[in-house]
């Protein structure tokens, strides 16, 4: 049978992307239609069919595409295909009421758009030119979710968010996490070199460790806040447009503060092992860095809003706060410093893609 993935637009990194990527290389025949492709080198040449918004001067330019792609969606001629698993977080999932969709179709949903669903939740939240469309886009959402079509989610914070923007239930699956390929190979810190191995050599014995991107919504001061509440030394990394306002926190720190700046993706890894623990306060639709901690493990502090606290209480990964509270924070750090966590990453490999692809497997068969 004929199948198609659909994805939003195909970015260099993220979440939803290797979603799209576990969904390809179990479905091999399939095709992939995307709004664009910005990594031509991920599959195949051919494979994936980019929209005529990827070949127009707003290619790339999400917000300015955004009221046209509710129109693209239900457009598109998808008449030569079988069967459809759309992976969404924003308007893809539109293309289930395009009425050249398949019958047999599933959604798979990372968030309703944040743009329009959950501003407070986005880092875009503040953009001028969203606020007055953002209630003509939450009318056309709804009325463009198919009800007779299944939909998963990533989380049940997610799954939550689904059944207030929607008015539909969806089922719980979490993403893939590489847990096997995270966990092959032996210690990480052996397989650093160069100046990677310099930097970690030169680290404090013990450390709390904030590691993402640099903006805003990340919030890695709350990494060094941390360190501070229990006198131990943070290192932080990553790289991006924050790095100057965490630079001058650092400054004026009590407690010593190490950046990584652009590790790689050993040099990570060896910082996540190396961690007395990871701290990851935004407020995520899931939170894989949490399980990739897990995996080599090292516990984590996660926000008490979000999809990551679901993966570290399924697993007893650390524990989740709120962050605003500095004595419940430092009450729950000590604790989890104290505990011990022999067999946490045996326990993170339940988020290893295999779990992924057998639930989607009898999600598509129920």
């Amino acid at each position: 049978m004929r199948g198609l993935l659909v994805h939003e637009w195909i970015a260099l990194n993220g979440g939803s992307e290797n979603v799209l990527e576990v969904l390809a290389d179990t479905h091999a025949d399939a095709s992939i239609l995307a709004l664009w492709e910005d990594q031509p080198s991920r599959f195949a040449p051919g494979r994936v069919r980019e929209s005529w918004i990827g070949r127009s001067p707003l290619r790339g330019r999400k917000a300015a595409a955004l009221p046209l792609m509710p129109a693209f969606w239900q457009r598109v001629d998808l008449s030569d295909h079988e069967w459809m698993i759309v992976s969404s977080h924003a308007f893809a999932h539109q293309v289930a009421s395009n009425p050249t969709a398949p019958e047999r179709t599933h959604i798979y949903v990372h968030t309703p758009a944040r743009y329009i669903w959950a501003p407070e939740h986005d880092a875009r939240r503040d953009s001028a030119a969203l606020a007055p469309a953002r209630r003509a886009l939450r009318a056309l959402d709804r009325r463009r979710v198919n009800p007779h079509v299944p939909v998963a989610a990533n989380s049940r914070f997610v799954a939550d968010r689904i059944q207030a923007a929607w008015d539909k239930d969806a089922v719980v699956i979490h993403p893939p996490v590489d847990v096997a390929r995270i966990q092959a190979g032996g210690s990480w810190a052996a397989r650093v070199t160069g100046p990677d191995a310099e930097v970690l050599a030169d680290l404090p014995e013990v450390f709390v460790l904030g590691a993402s991107r640099f903006v805003r919504y990340k919030r890695l001061d709350l990494a060094i806040r941390v360190g501070e509440l229990l006198d131990l030394p943070v290192v932080v990394a990553g790289r991006g447009e924050e790095l100057k306002a965490l630079q001058h926190q650092a400054a004026s720190s009590t407690v010593p503060v190490t950046f990584a700046l652009g590790p790689s993706d050993q040099l990570l890894r060896a910082l996540m092992e190396r961690a007395a623990l990871y701290v990851f306060p935004p407020i995520e639709d899931f939170g894989i860095m949490p399980v990739e901690s897990a995996a080599v493990g090292t516990p984590s502090l996660v926000n008490a809003v979000g999809g990551a606290r679901e993966s570290v209480e399924r697993i007893d990964g650390g524990a989740v706060v709120d962050f605003a509270d500095d004595i419940a924070v430092r009450a729950a750090a000590d604790a989890v410093l104290r505990r011990d966590h022999t067999g946490l990453d045996e326990r993170a490999r339940f988020f290893d893609r295999s779990r992924f692809v057998d639930e989607i497997a009898r999600w598509r068969t129920q």
